[in-house]
């Protein structure tokens, strides 16, 4: 019998290989809110967005219970950038996992941490050229495939899809169905500007026209998947529910017909405090019976799916087992926390194998790739190795190469041959 001396080296010994190994793997990205850099300001980048993610503002508005938070959004966003260091970083100790994030970006970065103010910041990300910089963030975040959420109703974003761009490709599109589909009927008219004839009512001639619009949005932006953000109050079958009459009357039938995956998360309550914007949403458990019966009800649709409720990933873990039409992916969101990470992805490893997705950014701002796949790494890295040291037998470098690119590199991605 191994006594505890041995496996702890045992252990000590595979988390370095493991990590060692893991620092050349490319990474595969399987959702954030990045964009090619060819699509202009739609990329977020630098040291002023990575300050006023709403992540910062929902922690600077705890630091600061006294400040007008419609005044905080009326500033420019560098005024907005320079309280937010000041409270959180020269204040305070930045230990959240918000404020880490962005150390650990100008760490990587050359920049210095501990400075009372932001001008060496800005004076680096003034003299950067974007497509260099976007090179230097996929480099050190190891980062080489990245999906990114596509939504053509966005006018911004469609007339850069209008126009055409040459794709960097390292980008790739997953068709965002938020704006057409949810708070019914609020995107008729847009879906109608696009030459969709589509009404308020839900008939077969409206679902015919959405389908169509799937269908030809799918090829344009050669997608690799279709995705959608729902409550914690979706149920699957309730046919008096309007996002549910849609994505089975819509959806569905598209996902049967092409081998489209669709991507579901679930568990966001939108803008719980209104006042604090995108950062005022909030998370809700969820019914797992929904994910299961769909994945009953359409064995031939790959249903990739992140929850954003600890609790039901759990349960999400328990569905996969039984549908293999069932792809957990990521720790989204709240979940995105070292020690949610560690816990769900041992939960994974011990219940579905190798069989999952255990990552993905999130990314609203590029720099955050750099952060978000370092700290994830570290820790999904040593809970492998963790569950190496309690075989028997030895593992090779040549097999944890292998378990790490069914890890990481692993896209949701269409059926073979559609």
């Amino acid at each position: 019998m191994t006594d505890i001396t041995d496996r702890h080296t045992n252990v000590s010994d595979l988390t370095q290989r493991v990590q060692r190994l893991l620092a050349d793997i490319p990474i595969t990205d399987v959702h954030t809110h990045t964009f090619d850099p060819a699509m202009g300001s739609l990329l977020l980048w630098g040291i002023d967005e990575l300050l006023t993610y709403h992540y910062l503002v929902a922690e600077v508005s705890r630091a600061r219970p006294d400040m007008d938070i419609a005044a905080f959004f009326g500033m420019p966003k560098s005024d907005q950038a320079d309280l937010i260091w000041n409270e959180l970083f020269v204040k305070r100790s930045p230990v959240s996992e918000a404020c880490r994030g962005v150390i650990t970006v100008m760490d990587r970065l050359g920049l210095n941490t501990a400075t009372d103010n932001l001008a060496e910041a800005r004076d680096y990300f003034r003299n950067q050229n974007i497509g260099d910089y976007v090179n230097t963030v996929c480099r050190l975040s190891k980062v080489n495939d990245i999906t990114m959420t596509n939504d053509p109703l966005d006018p911004e974003e469609y007339v850069c899809w209008e126009q055409g761009f040459d794709r960097d490709p390292r980008f790739h599109a997953a068709l965002r169905l938020d704006s057409a589909l949810m708070q019914w009927p609020a995107g008729v008219p847009r879906l109608q500007q696009l030459g969709y004839r589509v009404t308020n009512h839900l008939d077969d001639a409206t679902f015919g026209e959405i389908r169509r619009y799937l269908m030809d949005w799918r090829r344009r932006l050669d997608a690799r998947y279709m995705a959608i953000s729902l409550p914690p109050t979706f149920r699957y079958p309730q046919a008096d529910a309007c996002i549910t009459t849609l994505i089975r009357e819509t959806v569905l039938p598209v996902a049967q017909d092409t081998g489209l995956p669709l991507a579901m998360m679930i568990g966001v309550k939108k803008l719980t405090n209104p006042a604090l914007q995108l950062a005022g949403d909030s998370v809700g458990k969820a019914e797992i019976e929904t994910v299961e019966r769909l994945a009953l009800d359409y064995p031939g649709v790959r249903f990739a799916i992140t929850m954003l409720s600890r609790e039901n990933m759990h349960e999400l873990c328990i569905a996969a087992r039984k549908f293999a039409n069932i792809l957990p992916f990521g720790c989204w969101w709240f979940l995105n926390n070292p020690s949610l990470i560690r816990e769900i992805t041992a939960m994974r490893l011990e219940t579905l194998g190798l069989s999952f997705i255990p990552q993905h950014s999130d990314a609203r701002v590029l720099d955050q790739l750099i952060y978000k796949w370092e700290h994830s790494r570290d820790i999904i890295g040593t809970v492998l190795a963790e569950k190496y040291a309690l075989l028997p037998h030895a593992i090779d470098d040549k097999t944890i190469q292998r378990d790490l690119h069914h890890l990481f590199g692993t896209p949701i991605a269409a059926t073979a041959g559609q």
